[in-house]
């Protein structure tokens, strides 16, 4: 599983769409090797934003409900969530370089 902290259907509006604070949620399979690989930026990205945004993933295979609502065609897809909206989107394995470049004008400070 994930090394990222989860939320699934039933708890995605108290986490993501009702957060104060941005949230990056990365949609991502257990079987996703690209997934695997994301994930360590995206914490590194969370600890350097620490105070300014939250960071989940979603199994796409056990939210699919989800994965259907935000148009998630190939994972790791991941989304940055503001005021409950999704605002970024970046698709595939990318450099923590484009991901900051895509996501740090979302921030606050």
């Amino acid at each position: 599983m994930s090394e990222l902290p989860a939320v699934t259907e039933a708890n995605f509006k108290a986490e993501v769409l009702q957060s104060t604070m941005p949230v990056l949620v990365e949609f991502g399979a257990v079987w996703c090797h690209p997934c695997k690989q994301l994930e360590p930026i995206l914490k590194d990205m969370a600890k350097t934003w620490e105070g300014k945004v939250r960071l989940f993933s979603i199994d796409v295979d056990e939210a699919v409900n989800l994965t259907t609502t935000y148009g998630v065609m190939s994972v790791p897809t991941t989304f940055l969530f503001v005021n409950g909206q999704a605002v970024e989107r970046a698709n595939g394995l990318q450099s923590r370089e484009k991901l900051v470049q895509k996501f740090s004008g979302h921030l606050a400070g």
